[in-house]
């Protein structure tokens, strides 16, 4: 994230990142336009397209959604993640014309609105073979233009880390509503194994990783607790019971305590003021500094230091932060000691 927001920078590794992307997707769509033409030479153009479109989509929606856990599983899949906001947009325009096109072959030359159409065209939600499966396209589709829409860190700033972490974990939801999209339209009128196998193997791998990766995850955690308390950590309290620039006070082995959240960060001082003793951790951090709520006094939360000219100094402490929740080692530092802050993920 920057200071300044710009639409998008595209470095030399992000051209190259899209450069290889856009041209698998140009590959697998002219080889299944070649293949369909093949086994299927009287198929439309209109066909063709929501075809392709639809087996690209779901190809890169598999992609995106293995990424995540095999970047967990293995880091050297990190370079990947890191531009998966770029796979995530591609996969949405492309299923975007998969979209456009299904509308205008299906429901736009009759006399009611499209969209109503969807809706109103089957009305058997009753039925699960007859299930009105374009619903649950439109539904799916509706959920991918947020994601793209806010993939942006304009929108992971001002939205919140944690609204736009629950609206960008929705994808899990429309995942399931296009396996069923799937199932419950198009292999209803293909009698081959083959596809029932495809998108059941799909599903299973997706599911499979995500589960491997929090078994390993979680095996990787108890650990390092272990190794945290070991070294004299402390478990505190969860990420989210901190509110941005305030502080959580604690007494642990005789140390008074206040750990501040700010600006993406965790900071731990002594929550004692030098001037007269007042409560730190019931100030605020204001222009970058811990701010006593007595008299004005400030630090700087990383160093507990008083900004120039000032002299003033506290203790510092270590913080860590795992799986949202805080930790803290009660050993103090000495005044004016820079730890490094813990950074909120």
């Amino acid at each position: 994230m920057s200071v300044k927001y710009a639409s998008i920078l595209w470095n030399k590794q992000k051209k190259k990142y899209d450069k290889i992307l856009w041209a698998g997707i140009f590959l697998l769509i002219i080889s299944f336009a070649v293949f369909q033409l093949i086994f299927h030479p009287d198929i439309t153009a209109e066909t063709l397209i929501i075809r392709a479109t639809a087996l690209t989509a779901i190809v890169l929606l598999h992609i995106i959604l293995a990424i995540g856990p095999l970047a967990r599983i293995d880091t050297r899949f990190l370079p990947i993640l890191y531009n998966r906001r770029h796979l995530g947009v591609s996969m949405f325009l492309i299923a975007l014309i998969h979209s456009v096109f299904c509308i205008i072959q299906f429901h736009v030359l009759g006399d009611t609105n499209p969209i109503v159409s969807i809706f109103t065209s089957n009305l058997k939600y009753n039925s699960i073979s007859e299930f009105p499966f374009q619903i649950l396209g439109f539904f799916s589709i509706i959920i991918l233009f947020l994601m793209a829409a806010t993939s942006h860190d304009f929108w992971l700033k001002n939205l919140s880390p944690r609204i736009w972490k629950a609206l960008h974990m929705s994808v899990y939801l429309a995942y399931g509503m296009i396996i069923l999209h799937v199932a419950l339209g198009a292999l209803q009128y293909e009698s081959h194994l083959g596809y029932w196998i495809l998108l059941i193997g799909g599903f299973a791998m997706i599911t499979g990783l995500h589960l491997y990766a929090g078994f390993k995850e979680k095996k990787n955690l108890n650990a390092y607790k272990n190794q945290l308390q070991e070294s004299g950590f402390y478990e505190v309290c969860s990420i989210n019971e901190l509110e941005e620039n305030c502080a959580k006070t604690v007494f642990i082995n005789g140390e008074n305590i206040a750990i501040f959240k700010y600006e993406g960060k965790l900071s731990a001082v002594h929550n004692v003021c030098k001037h007269q003793m007042g409560p730190l951790g019931e100030g605020k951090i204001i222009d970058g500094c811990i701010t006593c709520p007595w008299h004005g006094y400030q630090y700087l939360p990383e160093n507990g230091q008083s900004p120039p000219p000032f002299t003033e100094k506290v203790k510092t402490f270590e913080v860590k932060l795992i799986k949202d929740i805080i930790w803290v080692n009660p050993n103090a530092k000495a005044e004016g000691t820079f730890v490094e802050p813990a950074k909120i993920v």
